[in-house]
C-alpha cells in the first residue's frame, strides 16, 4: 500500500470522524518528527494511534479498516486487581468494505455503531478446537438483550446499537448504506498476538514509501521511532 494512499485515507478518515462531532486526542496530530523527539514511550508500548490496514492484500476499498486506538492497557497487567485492563478504539468501515472473519483468544469487545450506515456483522461460534462451528446457533448480547442467530447469520446494527463479542465469537463485518463510524470498547487490545483469522492473512499493510508519512501508524513505531 503506497504511503501516499495511506496519507489520503488518514485525511479522509479524520474528516469523517469530525463530521460526527468526535474529536481525537491531541497526540493524534503529532508529526512524525515530534514523536521521534518527544517522550513516546507509553504511546509506543501501548500501541496507541493510527492504524490503516488492507490486511496485506493491496485492495483497501474491498478489504480493509481504518482504526485509531485512543487508549490501551498492557497484556502484562491482565489479572491484576488494580490496572488499566481496557482499551478503546474509533474505527471506520466503508460501504461494503470487508473486515475478514476472525476471533480473539483474550479480548472481549463491545462493537458500537456510532453513526453513518448500517454495520453488518457475520457471526459464528467457535468449536471445541477454536475453529468455526458452521452448525451451531449464535447467541450474542445486543445492548443488554440476548439475541440468537443461525450460524453465519448477519447481525445488523443501526446507529446507536452495539453488540458484545467474546473470544468464542467468530466475526466479520462491513458497512451497508454508507460508511460506518464504529466505536470499540474492550479488554486490553493486542493486535500482534490476539487476532486469529479464518484464513492466513496479514494484520497490517505492507507500506511502499512513495512520500513522507503524514502521521505515523502504529505499525511504523518499531521502524520509525
Amino acid at each position: 500500500m503506497k504511503r501516499s494512499r495511506i496519507n489520503d485515507i488518514l485525511r479522509e478518515g479524520d474528516a469523517f470522524i469530525r463530521s460526527f462531532g468526535y474529536t481525537l486526542p491531541p497526540f493524534a496530530y503529532l508529526s512524525p518528527e515530534t514523536l521521534k523527539t518527544s517522550d513516546h514511550t507509553e504511546i509506543k508500548a501501548r500501541r496507541m494511534g493510527w492504524d490503516i490496514t488492507d490486511y496485506g492484500k493491496e485492495a483497501f476499498d474491498d478489504m480493509g479498516l481504518f482504526l485509531f486506538t485512543t487508549r490501551n492497557g498492557l497484556n502484562a497487567d491482565l489479572g491484576k486487581k488494580s490496572a488499566m485492563l481496557y482499551a478503546e478504539k474509533i474505527m471506520i468501515s466503508r460501504d461494503h468494505q470487508l473486515s475478514p472473519m476472525h476471533r480473539h483468544d483474550i479480548k472481549v469487545e463491545d462493537i458500537i455503531n456510532r453513526g453513518g450506515g448500517v454495520l453488518v456483522i457475520e457471526l459464528f461460534m467457535a468449536d471445541a478446537d477454536g475453529g468455526i462451528d458452521r452448525d451451531s446457533e449464535v447467541s450474542v448480547m445486543v445492548d443488554g438483550t440476548m439475541r440468537s442467530l443461525p450460524a453465519g447469520g448477519h447481525l445488523k446494527l443501526n446507529p446507536g446499537e452495539s453488540v458484545t463479542l467474546f473470544p468464542n465469537n467468530w466475526h466479520a463485518f462491513w458497512g451497508e448504506k454508507g460508511d460506518v463510524l464504529i466505536g470499540e470498547v474492550s479488554t486490553v487490545n493486542d493486535d500482534l498476538t490476539d487476532n486469529i483469522f479464518e484464513h492466513p492473512i496479514g494484520r497490517f499493510s505492507n507500506v511502499e514509501e512513495d512520500e513522507e508519512p503524514l502521521r505515523l501508524l502504529v505499525s511504523d513505531y518499531d521502524t520509525h521511532l
